[in-house]
């Protein structure tokens, strides 16, 4: 049987399941945080009392931060690309009689939840004076405009793979933010980052056990997709960032340095997450595996001890690259 249908047959196998996964891994709407619950009230007659203070706490966090700040706002303001992206994944069907496709359902309400993340953080950048919202806002829609491919094609176990790595690396990104700024003494942003963090992580958990599930149903074929995966590297959604008038992939190289140098994702975190999917999924336990896949998994056995030498002799700029996102302004 073709590749292509064996991963269609699993993923219809496996769909009555995901409205089960919606109830453990996401929070009904009317529960869930919104953003004006982190922002001033534009109704209260005190709300440029707070924003003044709000400005006031943003003094005290530096270039470096602000430019970490303004990358974790643009990527989860292309939200656009990445849902256009997945409901085109192989299983996830929104037409004809499958309106109410389980997997469609998800990505939607997965959605859903992810939106408030850019909605908060950009509204908070926008009060904060500190960055230039006009450069951000060329920067984004350049990003959903140019789109991205992450290598996933449209294979079900492979976009799984990713999501499952990329949110566990959001999750450690908008973590590590909040703590700096709760350092700083802006307790407000060290709150907001920290809750998107847990959202992050329950989306993780999500996809770690659809996973987990396809391995049970086509376990040679899910290795092999997250062998694939890990060959090409898993590349960051935003990894076509750039600012205006500069080409794509620019920006997100010298953001990537900057993350790396403020230590809020760095190449040991990258490290650190294979080897928890390889423990969670437990690889190396994986059987009825074809020849192929036996090799696959070896090589995910591996892949992190590998990865570890290559991180420890990784160099990067000390330099700061000025971005058009922030004026310098003295900050340090």
């Amino acid at each position: 049987m073709a590749e292509k249908n064996i991963r269609l047959e699993v993923m219809q196998a496996i769909e009555p399941q995901v409205e089960g996964f919606m109830d453990s891994f996401l929070i009904p709407i009317e529960d869930i945080w919104q953003p004006s619950d982190f922002l001033p009230d534009s109704e209260n007659d005190n709300f440029l009392e707070s924003v003044r203070e709000l400005r006031g706490e943003s003094k005290e966090l530096g270039y470096d931060f602000w430019v970490t700040m303004v990358a974790d706002t643009i990527t989860e303001e292309a939200l656009p690309t990445y849902e256009s992206w997945l409901m085109d994944v192989e299983g996830i069907d929104q037409h004809g009689d499958n309106k109410t496709n389980g997997w469609a359902k998800w990505v939607r309400a997965w959605t859903g939840e992810e939106n408030r993340h850019g909605d908060v953080l950009n509204k908070y950048l926008y009060l904060s004076g500190r960055v230039n919202m006009r450069e951000i806002e060329i920067t984004t829609q350049h990003l959903i405009a140019d789109g991205f491919d992450i290598g996933t094609d449209r294979d079900p176990y492979k976009n799984f793979v990713y999501t499952t790595f990329q949110e566990l690396a959001t999750n450690i990104s908008h973590k590590r933010v909040g703590q700096m700024a709760k350092k700083k003494g802006n307790a407000l942003l060290g709150k907001m980052c920290t809750i998107i963090a847990g959202d992050e992580m329950r989306h993780h958990l999500a996809y770690r056990e659809f996973v987990k599930t396809i391995l049970g149903e086509d376990p040679s074929g899910m290795v092999l997709a997250f062998a694939d995966m890990m060959k090409k590297k898993i590349v960051m959604p935003a990894h076509f960032l750039r600012e205006s008038g500069g080409t794509i992939g620019t920006a997100f190289e010298n953001f990537s340095n900057c993350a790396q140098r403020l230590g809020v994702y760095t190449a040991q975190d990258y490290v650190d997450i294979l080897r928890k999917l390889n423990s969670y999924w437990e690889i190396d336990k994986v059987r009825s595996l074809n020849d192929e896949a036996e090799k696959a998994r070896d090589y995910l056995v591996r892949l992190p001890e590998r990865l570890e030498r290559i991180s420890e002799r990784m160099k990067f700029p000390e330099d700061q690259y000025r971005f058009k996102w922030v004026e310098a302004n003295g900050m340090v």
